[in-house]
């Protein structure tokens, strides 16, 4: 596969599914922000936190309040990150390579972004239901992902689209995982109270993991939930199992899991990473430090992007 097309494809799935992430948490807070008991203020920081854009966000708005936050992370054309900004991403890498993927998953995306981006410039988005909205953003990114699975062979393009997806989810979680344990509680005598179960419980949501998790516990609890989120090899939203299907896809793509041959070096990366966290124990993680643990993992997830990129993707390097 030329170098253009899988990148195209590989950025194409992580952009949509990093709309989905952030769907997801502004759904999820909208929700939580109804049930916070009365004198706490909505707590709109973290959101912004979890994306790395603070920096961004301070020198365009003055305050973390919901309207800021919801244009911010949902319509600012300014923001990269923005749901808005992902999907036109993800649509021109689509358009870029639209002979290497189907009409269905062309047409679908195209609809996806354009439906967007009317609600942004007919100035209805401060008046919709945002709830509402990001659900149908989920369920368009579920409906995308189908598409992608019945009607594209699953050969190199496919395996780029899976890389991409469960890489970019492995790093949300992490980053959705670190703001609860550190930003969410107003003090430390709130560990362990009714407004902490809670929150723990909207994070839980916030990865659509709520149900799976209460199936394996009892109970909710801060090393219950480290445990499942970062290390639980079965539910797919789990740091582990992101990392374990990332790295099948990327044995396929390199041909190493096949016939042998050496591995290269985002292989190398992501097999470490993987084996790293498969003998950790979350108890042991919270004891020496959850934000510095997690820090690792995402700085560990940048350097295997680096790497993907200087080995599939940057021409210069594979001339």
């Amino acid at each position: 596969m030329l170098s253009r097309v899988g990148e195209a494809i590989f950025w194409m799935s992580r952009y949509i599914e990093r709309a989905e992430n952030y769907a997801r948490i502004m759904g999820v807070n909208l929700n939580l922000t109804l049930d916070l008991p009365p004198g706490l203020t909505q707590q709109w920081e973290p959101i912004i936190r979890i994306t790395g854009d603070e920096e961004d966000y301070e020198k365009r708005y003055t305050d973390f309040n919901r309207d800021n936050v919801v244009k911010f992370m949902t319509f600012d054309p300014e923001n990269p990150n923005s749901i808005l900004s992902c999907l036109q991403a993800a649509r021109e890498n689509a358009r870029s390579v639209r002979e290497n993927i189907s009409t269905e998953m062309w047409e679908h995306l195209n609809e996806f972004y354009l439906h967007v981006k009317e609600i942004y410039l007919s100035n209805q988005w401060p008046f919709i239901d945002h709830i509402e909205f990001y659900n149908s953003i989920r369920k368009n990114a579920h409906t995308f992902a189908g598409i992608t699975s019945n009607t594209l062979s699953h050969s190199d393009g496919y395996r780029f689209v899976v890389l991409g997806r469960y890489l970019e989810r492995a790093d949300k979680t992490t980053r959705i995982l670190d703001v609860k344990y550190f930003l969410l509680l107003p003090g430390l005598n709130y560990i362990g109270s009714q407004l902490d179960l809670l929150q723990w419980g909207a994070l839980l949501k916030s990865v659509s993991a709520l149900e799976m998790y209460n199936k394996k516990y009892m109970t909710i609890n801060n090393v219950n939930i480290v445990e499942f989120l970062l290390l639980d090899r079965d539910f797919p939203r789990t740091v582990f199992f992101c990392l374990n299907r990332a790295n099948r896809e990327l044995g396929k793509v390199s041909g190493a899991d096949q016939t042998g041959m050496t591995m290269n070096l985002p292989q190398k990366l992501l097999g470490r990473l993987e084996s790293e966290i498969s003998y950790r124990d979350s108890q042991e993680i919270i004891n020496n430090g959850l934000h510095e643990y997690l820090d690792h993992i995402q700085t560990r997830l940048n350097e295997i992007g680096v790497a993907l990129h200087d080995t599939f993707f940057d021409l210069r390097t594979n001339q």
